[in-house]
């Protein structure tokens, strides 16, 4: 029996009308230890119940830390991997789900692709190269083994996002100001201009790796390794050949193996658009079809067609377009939250907050993706 239980025992026997001593000092004591370990416990991190509420009616957050730069209690401390003195606070629920929402908004390729949460840095994905075989047997007949495909492991790069903005410390004092919003927005609209370009050109050094870095061939699927994507030649540097282009869009189109194509879209960049909603059929019907209603997209053949300003502009040897399944064609990881550094120092009077995100991607079914190239071959 543990000294805090032959003491609890004592003060029972009291409170119930024991004959025993008086526990005066005993209990003096019980409350001195209580004391010391609820000062252990904030010292650790684990605020007490009623400073949590405290906090909480303050405004948490944003009152105490963005406001005031007050160390939150109910926030959770993250440091760096390389330099433990460098920290950060990660930023509540509700802020990290608003970056998020304007994020899938305002980054193309956010909306068509595939966006997992990851824990670490060593996210895989295994893809399989073609499909499992079959066949026929009657019904007493042996079943052969069938031939199993190939797989290909593949790890998105992984990259630190950061936005750095800046608001005066008249501004976080005006009660009217929306802070949490403000920071939200700011944050969200720097992250989604990066992301974007990273998406479709990153290096795949420090930031993921876009689906336009690649090699491509036009060779089929069958032809050409694994890892390289296919294009559909234009037939003249810079441009479509005279005449052609509603062709080639359809020469794309077909290029992609009938299972991708039902969720495929096109992907370009305005400019690139404004050349294509030009395009006419032999009947001299337009290719291109303004969505008929709210919240329904534009078609190109039938195909819906997602704008991302990254794409190149149509030049020699560009691939200004893009037509697949980006769904099954690239992977987004995200690695845990956002950060949020509040710095008051660097420049007066101005308060900067320095957040950061950790954002990985890469193309990791070259077939799910055709692009067209505007070149002779």
């Amino acid at each position: 029996m543990s000294d805090y239980e032959v003491k609890a025992d004592a003060i029972a026997d009291v409170a119930f009308g024991g004959d025993g001593p008086d526990h005066g000092a005993e209990i003096a004591t019980l409350r001195g230890e209580v004391a010391a370990l609820s000062k252990r416990l904030v010292e650790r991190g684990r605020p007490l119940l009623s400073e949590v509420k405290a906090a909480k009616a303050e405004g948490g957050f944003a009152e105490r830390y963005l406001r005031k730069g007050l160390e939150p209690l109910v926030e959770v401390k993250r440091l760096s991997g390389s330099a433990g003195s460098e920290g950060g606070v990660a930023v509540p629920v509700e802020i990290d789900s608003a970056i998020e929402v304007a994020l899938r908004a305002a980054s193309p390729l956010r909306q068509i692709a595939t966006v997992v949460r990851v824990g670490s840095a060593n996210y895989r994905k295994l893809v399989a190269k073609g499909g499992f075989a079959s066949g026929w047997v009657s019904q007493t007949g042996a079943r052969p083994e069938t031939a199993t495909p190939d797989f290909v492991e593949v790890t998105p790069p992984v990259g630190e996002l950061y936005a750095n903005p800046a608001a005066s410390q008249a501004m976080l004092d005006d009660a009217m100001f929306d802070v949490e919003g403000w920071l939200a927005s700011e944050v969200a609209a720097e992250f989604a201009r990066a992301e974007g370009i990273a998406f479709v050109n990153g290096t795949g050094i420090n930031q993921p790796k876009g689906f336009l870095t690649g090699q491509t061939s036009a060779d089929g699927d069958a032809a050409r390794p694994w890892g390289t994507v296919q294009h559909v030649a234009s037939g003249l540097a810079g441009n479509f050949a005279p005449g052609t282009g509603p062709d080639k869009l359809i020469d794309a189109v077909h290029a992609l193996k009938p299972g991708y194509r039902q969720g495929a879209c096109w992907v370009m960049n305005s400019n690139t658009l404004a050349r294509l909603r030009k395009f006419k059929d032999g009947d001299g019907v337009f290719v291109w079809r303004p969505g008929i209603g709210e919240g329904v997209p534009a078609t190109l053949l039938g195909y819906p067609v997602v704008e991302a300003d990254a794409m190149p502009d149509v030049g020699p040897d560009s691939l200004s377009i893009a037509f697949g399944n980006f769904a099954a064609a690239y992977v987004i990881a995200d690695r845990a939250e956002t950060a949020v550094l509040r710095d008051p120092y660097s420049n007066k009077p101005f308060v900067h907050f320095y957040a950061t995100r950790r954002v990985g991607g890469a193309l990791v079914n070259s077939e799910a993706v055709k692009l067209i190239k505007f070149s002779v071959v």
